[in-house]
């Protein structure tokens, strides 16, 4: 596959989107990315994301009906296309690849390591 250029952002927004499959919309994504995270998220950011994403071929989207929650506004719904599914995949398997590199002893820790990412 040629080289994929995600920002952290970004492919956690094409993540999300990919979990969340046929309910992938601007707030939903929003508010998964917030519950797996714990982040507090600008819905703007997301929005900003899903269009440089569907510009780059790695999302899709439609408009869907008319519901009385929004106030008779249509949602935008995203999907993951097959590139987005195959640069999902690049990335995975190369920070996996680049992971399995580390050997305990270069990060000064015991085989154990920690438990918990902790930045303290």
């Amino acid at each position: 596959m040629h080289r994929v250029n995600l920002g952290e952002f970004e492919e956690l927004v094409l993540l999300v989107a990919a979990i969340l499959h046929d309910n992938a919309y601007g707030i939903s994504v929003m508010e998964e990315i917030e519950v797996q995270t714990e982040r507090k998220i600008n819905i703007s950011a997301v929005h900003s994301a899903l269009d440089r994403l569907e510009n780059k071929g790695f999302l899709k989207s439609h408009v869907g009906g008319a519901t009385k929650e929004r106030g008779g506004r249509r949602k935008r719904f995203f999907t993951v296309t097959v590139a987005g599914k195959g640069a999902l995949d690049f990335i995975h398997q190369q920070r996996n690849d680049l992971y399995n590199q580390i050997k305990p002893a270069d990060l000064g820790l015991n085989s154990y390591g920690p438990t918990r990412y902790s930045a303290t």
